[in-house]
């Protein structure tokens, strides 16, 4: 063998190839054809993600993604960003250019001070264009701490001189576009020619930015109206603004100055007053419409549980008698569970409930009977049946979790008037820095890595193999539907990833390199290392996040 070659699997190909040593990923993506027929945006090298200037310089197995990847569309909104965030700040220099939050499966993003209008988003799509088409190279580069901290200071970026000064790293890893720079824990694309397809919209105060979908990459995800969760995403917003902790570097500041134990506090004290308020709104509704049953829905690791039962004692406070049944007790028996298109059981779907069976029982309880509701055996796949019958009184309230409360369909049977619906979910209210966000889902994943490593003895590893199918099972049932909700809770809290480092880290660095999740692994590890770690003992008992950390005072 040539010693100038190097031997690597490309998996794209499915067989062995040699390239010559220092050649980088770009130059080999060129011979390269991907499926969806878009361009490759970065490679996973040995399982961990590698931008496309990277260079080949020993044997390794290589796979390159493209927008249709999970990573790939995240590799491809952070390249957006950072163009979209150049063709601002060329048109409006000084102005603080924000992304807050995704919204209607898009982003939400503000000029501050500025209201959008038409004119303006159609000026900032002008440049953008202009970016796209220059092909203007993103360059990565390694530099000192202190020489990166200076660079920011002389932009004005002061929310990435407040992430990176309260890391305690000698070395920072940052991006140039010209003469912009940008700080962010994944990759990126080479250049902006990688971005196809985008849009801009006015959207309240603020821009609607589009993007593609996964599925169908040369189309748009669909615009879904979510007013409701746009309201929420707003108010917790503000209050973080108000409580001086909008990002990372002022939340780890905080916890330095020894402040940590007040955040926890202040969060709490938050939520309890959401659930008071929530709880107000029912005994109204039970009063003036006679509503007997509570639907609490909301995706994976949102805390409906906790919820449900913290909600339960605000009711009791006001002279109501709350009793809470799950959605998991009405599965179907096991061998009669619908399938999916693998032939596995499907419980994701609707359908894997006894509908017709939770109908009958919810009509019998308003009528005044008594009925026995059953209990689902996880290890028979079989309802068993309670031995004391369930019977309500004038003062009494369902409360019905589960993750297809929201949908219509459970619930047809049931006069409207019988109904107050709640939507649950844990909706990071802080960011990384101005450009970027948080997902909700990576909050939602290490909150369910932690607690079922914990409770149901499951490794990291199995959780992140099983988290896309999770995912497609909340956009196909539970997403659709969280905008019939009367209420919205938001069950994050402000504290709480600093809490989960310390018990997520030692689960990611045991996912091994030779599976394919290794690479979502360590990109959870460099996201999770932006957190100073926080105490749990300030942690109250009945708080959501003991649901997951453990030193809960429910039952569960």
């Amino acid at each position: 063998m040539n010693s100038n070659k190097v031997k690597i699997v490309c998996e794209n190909l499915g067989s062995t190839m040699e390239v010559e040593w220092g050649t980088t990923l770009g130059e080999i993506a060129q011979g390269l054809r991907s499926p969806s027929g878009q361009p490759f945006l970065a490679a996973y090298v040995n399982n961990s993600i590698r931008e496309l200037d990277a260079r080949i310089g020993e044997p390794a197995s290589v796979r390159f993604i493209d927008i249709t990847h999970f990573e790939g569309q995240r590799v491809y909104q952070r390249t957006l960003f950072l163009a979209l965030h150049k063709a601002v700040r060329d048109l409006y220099p000084g102005c603080r250019f924000r992304i807050t939050h995704s919204v209607s499966r898009g982003f939400y993003c503000e000029i501050e001070g500025m209201p959008s209008s038409p004119a303006m988003v159609a000026a900032i799509k002008a440049r953008l264009d202009e970016i796209i088409a220059a092909d203007m190279p993103i360059v990565r580069h390694k530099m000192l701490k202190d020489e990166v901290l200076e660079i920011y200071r002389k932009l004005g970026f002061e929310d990435k001189v407040d992430i990176i000064s309260s890391r305690p790293h000698l070395y920072v890893t940052f991006y140039t576009l010209d003469d912009l720079a940008g700080y962010f824990y994944g990759a990126l694309a080479p250049s902006t020619r990688y971005i196809h397809l985008y849009d801009l919209r006015v959207y309240y105060d603020g821009i609607y930015i589009a993007v593609p979908s996964r599925r169908e990459p040369d189309s748009f995800e669909p615009m879904i109206p979510q007013d409701k969760m746009f309201d929420i995403f707003r108010e917790y917003k503000e209050w973080g603004d108000i409580m001086g902790v909008a990002n990372i570097g002022q939340l780890n500041r905080k916890i330095a100055e020894g402040d940590g134990g007040d955040l926890v506090k202040i969060a709490e004290a938050l939520h309890e007053k959401k659930l008071a308020g929530i709880a107000d709104r029912i005994a109204e509704a039970h009063r003036t419409e006679g509503a007997g049953v509570v639907l609490v829905s909301g995706p994976s690791s949102s805390g409906k549980t906790t919820f449900s039962k913290r909600l339960g004692i605000q009711l009791r406070i006001l002279g109501l008698q709350p009793t809470m049944i799950s959605l998991d007790d009405y599965f179907l028996d096991r061998e009669d569970t619908p399938r999916d298109e693998n032939g596995d059981y499907d419980f994701e779907t609707i359908d894997a409930l006894d509908i017709a069976t939770f109908n009958d029982h919810l009509n019998r309880l308003f009528a005044g009977e008594k009925v026995d509701i059953p209990r689902y055996d996880f290890i028979t796949g079989r309802r068993q049946w309670h031995d004391k019958p369930l019977q309500l009184n004038e003062r009494s309230v369902l409360i019905v979790e589960g993750i297809h409360a929201l949908n219509p369909k459970l619930t047809a049977q049931i006069a409207e008037n019988k109904k107050f619906k709640v939507y649950i979910s844990c909706l990071t209210s802080i960011s990384m820095d101005d450009l970027s966000r948080i997902h909700t889902t990576d909050n939602r994943l290490i909150r369910r890595m932690v607690r079922d490593n914990a409770y149901r003895g499951t490794s990291a590893e199995a959780t992140l193999k099983r988290w896309q199918s999770v995912r497609r099972g909340e956009e196909k049932y539970i997403f659709p539907y969280q905008e019939n909700a009367d209420v919205m809770f938001n069950s994050s809290l402000l504290y709480e990833l600093p809490v989960l480092k310390r018990h997520v880290v030692p689960l990611l660095m045991s996912v091994p390199d030779t599976e394919e999740v290794y690479g979502e692994a360590v990109r959870l590890l460099r996201f999770i290392d932006n957190f100073s770690l926080l105490d749990e003992g300030e942690i109250p008992p009945t708080s959501i996040l003991r649901e997951f950390v453990g030193g809960s005072s429910f039952d569960y």
